[in-house]
């Protein structure tokens, strides 16, 4: 039978492909990639009460809530005890890295300073464009592992095997996955006993692995000759870059590769996500664009800007000991600069509410989101962009396309 869970979330079309399904019940979750190129579980067993009440309350594409705040909480951007925008303060790591390497350069400082033994987090996988979870227990696999990943991932599935070691970690995840091994933590009291920080990043969605082959042939180049990819990295924005098995190399600016391409292939869970900022995190990292007069972020090589926003105590101290130690360099930003520098972002989080009432007015299910307040985003953005996001929607979800 089915896990009515896992029912509701199909039909709603929400999976975000975390794994916390599989991390929860190994031996009845089995996750593959989908026919449209996205990691999705499929289920090999019958769950007992206690598996379905537990998938039920982790899944994020049932649900997800939003910590209370420790400091301000924002209706666009979340919980905020601290915001600074700055970068690696190694300049191989700030340009390796996609957007000042301060995500890195922090992972690099607890592994450093021994309060972590390893870290979780995300490089490639068994194909070069794919990803896969991989361990980092020192700076150089962090430098390898840095760099944005526009391909699905699965995180939270493997999370027991490190819980089992017993020995401290940091997590590094999408918002999604963070929020799921959050709601873990509610039921699993190691959680928050060996991972003591829960980092991510701004995200603007997950594209399928489909539009990584798109890229590979916008490049002119076949998935079966790539030897290396990044998405991103050497340089602020950096290019997409394959490097094939004969040497060669085949470049996309990061204007064509994600706003041409991997833009076009987000999965439609987060097209209707309140959370691309990571309001579960401890600390989440992004790009500080400078935009135009138009608020269009520039994509103009430059040397990369990190902002660096702490959403717990726990997390304002870890970047405070990041800078103390010449790991980072820091200067203090403003919750109100935020909009300019991340406004998909910004657009995002005010339309959310509209775009899942046209969802329940279409009779689809709708994942439950609790402390983002969508209504005070919503309201900013005022009437005539609230009614033009839901009819928008409700004309894709009629013809098929949501």
């Amino acid at each position: 039978m089915i896990s009515p869970t896992l029912a509701r979330v199909e039909a709603a079309r929400s999976c975000t492909g975390c794994g916390a399904c599989a991390a929860l019940a190994p031996e009845k979750f089995a996750l593959s990639l989908s026919d449209d190129g996205f990691h999705r579980p499929r289920q090999t067993a019958p769950l007992d009460d206690n598996e379905e009440a537990a998938f039920a309350a982790v899944c994020p594409g049932r649900g997800m809530s939003q910590p209370r705040a420790e400091g301000e909480d924002d209706p666009f951007w979340g919980p905020v005890v601290g915001l600074w925008k700055g970068a690696a303060t190694d300049p191989e790591l700030r340009r390796n890295a996609s957007s000042g390497g301060a995500l890195s350069a922090l992972l690099m400082h607890l592994l450093h300073t021994g309060q972590v033994a390893h870290v979780v987090q995300t490089g490639a996988g068994d194909i070069p464009y794919g990803n896969g979870t991989v361990v980092s227990r020192d700076a150089a696999s962090v430098f390898e592992a840095a760099g944005s990943r526009y391909a699905p991932s699965s995180p939270v599935a493997g999370i027991d095997s490190h819980l089992a070691k017993g020995e401290p970690f940091a997590f590094v995840g999408k918002p999604c996955d963070v929020a799921a091994l959050r709601a873990m933590a509610r039921r699993d009291p190691r959680i928050d006993r060996l991972v003591p920080y829960m980092i991510s990043f701004f995200c603007a969605g997950v594209p399928s692995l489909k539009g990584a082959e798109a890229v590979l042939q916008r490049m002119g180049c076949r998935p079966e000759d790539v030897a290396s990819f990044r998405y991103r990295g050497e340089g602020w924005p950096g290019p997409a870059r394959a490097v094939l098995k004969d040497g060669s190399v085949r470049t996309l600016t990061y204007e064509q590769s994600w706003g041409d391409i991997l833009s076009k292939h987000l999965q439609f869970r987060c097209k209707i996500c309140p959370d691309g900022t990571g309001g579960a995190a401890d600390v989440v990292c992004a790009d500080a664009w400078e935009c135009d007069d138009e608020g269009y972020p520039l994509f103009e090589e430059r040397e990369g800007v990190s902002l660096v926003l702490a959403r717990t105590t726990r997390g304002a101290a870890l970047v405070a000991a990041a800078q103390a130690a010449d790991a980072i360099e820091m200067s203090t930003a403003r919750v109100a600069d935020i909009a300019a520098m991340q406004p998909g972002q910004l657009k995002k989080k005010r339309l959310a509410l509209s775009r899942l009432l046209a969802l329940r007015l279409m009779l689809r299910p709708v994942p439950a989101f609790h402390g983002y307040r969508l209504g005070a985003a919503a309201r900013s953005a005022g009437l005539i962009a609230n009614l033009r996001s839901f009819l928008g929607t409700c004309r894709r979800i009629a013809g098929g396309r949501a």
